[in-house]
């Protein structure tokens, strides 16, 4: 594990954006794992920040789905599946269009549609510990 992902504070968030985004360059699907409140929301943030996305990025908690464009047109896709109910929503959101389209598409809480996630999602799990933020970070299958 990168040491710039051990014990980190939030301004430190982007240069952990930016070296995320430098280790794993072809990854497009990411899932945020995470307790409520350990800053999985804050760190796509920063994430779009670095990837020059220019509309506010807030959490898609009620909307599910959020997207967002970059300077360069570009879509990036920001999901949150903590009020998905059953698996079914996932699928009728049209979920796989996102997954399969090559945009960016960051998900927070994974947990919900796990089995819908693509082989090479990348996984990023994030605690906090003493006001600190850690970063486990798994390519693949969990």
């Amino acid at each position: 594990m990168n040491n710039i992902f051990n014990g980190f504070s939030e301004e430190n968030l982007p240069r952990v954006a930016q070296q995320l985004l430098k280790e794993h360059p072809q990854a497009r699907v990411i899932a945020f794992y995470g307790a409520m409140g350990v800053g999985k929301t804050t760190l796509v943030k920063e994430i779009c920040r670095q990837l020059d996305v220019t509309d506010i990025v807030g959490s898609p908690t009620f909307s599910i789905i959020n997207q967002y464009l970059t300077q360069s047109g570009d879509s990036l896709f920001h999901f949150d599946f903590y009020r998905l109910n059953k698996l079914e929503e996932a699928f009728d959101i049209g979920y796989e269009d996102y997954f399969f389209s090559g945009n960016y598409c960051f998900i927070e809480w994974p947990e919900k549609i796990e089995s819908l996630l693509p082989e090479n999602c990348l996984r990023i799990q994030l605690h906090e510990q003493d006001g600190l933020r850690y970063l486990k970070v798994n390519n693949g299958t969990p």
